[in-house]
């Protein structure tokens, strides 16, 4: 069975945290103060972005005076949450922010990415990932080979066997297709991969043209909504969207957030192409650039 990490106790921890210190009536700068925590370590424990020791965890719950079972339980997570995914055999390529987002790749049983200027992560081969990189990392090759490498070993998750596959749904601007990289039997060999890699069970691609005019995503950039499949009977990692920027990324669950971009998605769907028709416009842009 692939590793997931350590994201999803991660999370289970921080959210069990949050909800301790709210049910006590304790600001987080209060229980940062009794605790001799930093503000920013209250604020990365509870939004899962680091693991907690047991003996913080002891610590948080005295003050938060959370019965035995629910610390025993804290403390089992926060030991699962010691444990390290694939991705950290790469060091510093991949960020401390984007290293909980590929863990919830990983955990999650959907994933719905919505594009308006670069072909995702999970759909991008090598040439194109190549180019990527080395725009963003300059002169580095070494950075730029193996922050490829971590690219292509994420899409390893939607082959893999154990556990069952995610769900992946994809909306590419037409713009994304049509911003060619300078190698072009590169580009041509990724508008292609578009085609096959959505003939799998498991993936589709559809695109949004441009006649299709502005729409209400237009102006939210990137994002990518993920929903987490129950695990035993434990209740499932709420859905959660993720939205990157250069230097981080947020991670918004509240449900009024969650029901925003639900309806985006909707929206993005009703002005998307069919996969057929996606799939012959991507073909039409593959003849274009052959000319």
């Amino acid at each position: 069975m692939p590793d997931t990490g350590s994201t999803v106790p991660r999370r289970q921890v921080g959210r069990l945290m949050r909800q301790l210190r709210e049910q006590a009536g304790i600001s987080l700068m209060a229980a940062a103060e009794e605790l001799e925590f930093s503000r920013a370590r209250m604020y990365r424990i509870e939004n899962g972005e680091v693991p907690v020791r047991k003996h913080d965890v002891i610590a948080m719950c005295g003050v938060y005076q959370a019965d035995r079972q629910m610390t025993e339980v804290l403390i089992a997570l926060a030991q699962e949450s010691k444990a390290k995914g694939w991705w950290h055999a790469y060091g510093d390529v991949v960020p401390d922010w984007f290293e909980l987002y590929v863990g919830m790749e990983q955990a999650a049983g959907r994933l719905r990415a919505y594009a308006p200027n670069l072909v995702p992560g999970l759909l991008q081969c090598r040439e194109y990932a190549e180019f990527v990189f080395a725009k963003w990392l300059g002169k580095d090759a070494t950075g730029v080979h193996n922050a490829v490498a971590v690219r292509l070993e994420r899409q390893s998750l939607l082959t893999r066997e154990l556990p069952e596959p995610p769900r992946l749904e994809v909306m590419l601007d037409e713009g994304v297709l049509r911003r060619a990289i300078p190698d072009r039997l590169g580009m041509r060999k990724q508008l292609a991969h578009l085609v096959n890699v959505s003939t799998r069970p498991n993936v589709r691609v559809r695109v949004i043209p441009f006649a299709a005019g502005p729409h209400r995503a237009a102006s939210s950039g990137q994002f990518t909504i993920l929903d987490f499949p129950a695990v035993g009977a434990a209740p499932p990692e709420p859905t959660t969207i993720y939205c990157e920027s250069l230097t981080g990324a947020l991670y918004l669950d509240k449900v009024t957030e969650v029901n925003t971009y639900e309806s985006i998605w909707v929206d993005l769907s009703d002005v998307a192409l069919s996969e057929d028709e996606s799939d012959a416009l991507i073909h039409a842009v593959i003849k274009e650039s052959d000319e």
